[in-house]
């Protein structure tokens, strides 16, 4: 496995964002990565709706998913 730093210096210093579900409070084993928040926002957004059947997400739920992000 490469190390993190030379993974970085390949892809231009880019850092990209990931989130797992369990984070959040639910018993999900689904994880996602994107380039930016906003993508990921978009991908965590279909899987609520698609799995979890969400079909609208509370301002405390987007709270807690933008608090669980991380950079990767």
């Amino acid at each position: 496995m490469e190390e993190p730093a030379k993974i970085r210096e390949e892809t231009g210093g880019h850092m990209g964002k990931e989130l797992r579900c369990c984070d959040v409070g639910f018993d999900c084993g689904f994880e996602v990565r994107a380039d930016t928040e906003e993508e990921l926002m978009k991908k965590v957004a279909e899987h609520a709706e698609e799995v979890h059947d969400m079909k609208e997400i509370s301002e405390d739920v987007v709270a807690k998913v933008k608090g669980a992000i991380r950079d990767v």
